[in-house]
């Protein structure tokens, strides 16, 4: 096998990696307005998630939804970037593809909300069973 295959482990290697992944984060809320209203969202859940004392089980459910659909948004705009590229013209295959990439953000996005009704409404029905 050749050198290349086999590279050493280089901590600064790794350090490089976690850079563009933090550029790339920036990159999704500055330019993309759905993943700022993700964002936003987020940020009450986790909120919500404090003032109504959730469990364990019910944090993890949480950061995994959170975390699904912010890596969905990611990996839409980046599917919507790359189709911007390779084909700056309108084409049917294309729409085609960039519309199957937000469906997935919208499934994830209506699953994420339905993780939140089932944790969060009975918590605050239970505020007006006085």
């Amino acid at each position: 096998m050749s050198n290349k295959s086999h590279k050493k482990f280089s901590l600064e290697k790794r350090a490089e990696s976690f850079k563009y992944a933090l550029n790339g984060l920036k990159i999704v809320f500055i330019e993309e307005h759905n993943a700022r209203i993700h964002l936003i969202v987020s940020v009450i859940v986790i909120a919500c998630g404090f003032i109504f004392h959730i469990s364990t089980v019910e944090w993890i459910i949480i950061c995994f939804a959170i975390g699904l659909v912010i890596s969905m948004e990611i990996i839409n705009s980046a599917i919507e970037n790359l189709s911007d590229f390779v084909s700056p013209e309108h084409h049917k295959l294309i729409k085609k593809v960039k519309d199957l990439s937000a469906a997935a953000v919208l499934v994830c996005t209506i699953s994420s909300v339905v993780i939140g009704i089932l944790i969060f409404l009975p918590k605050i029905t239970h505020l007006f069973d006085l």
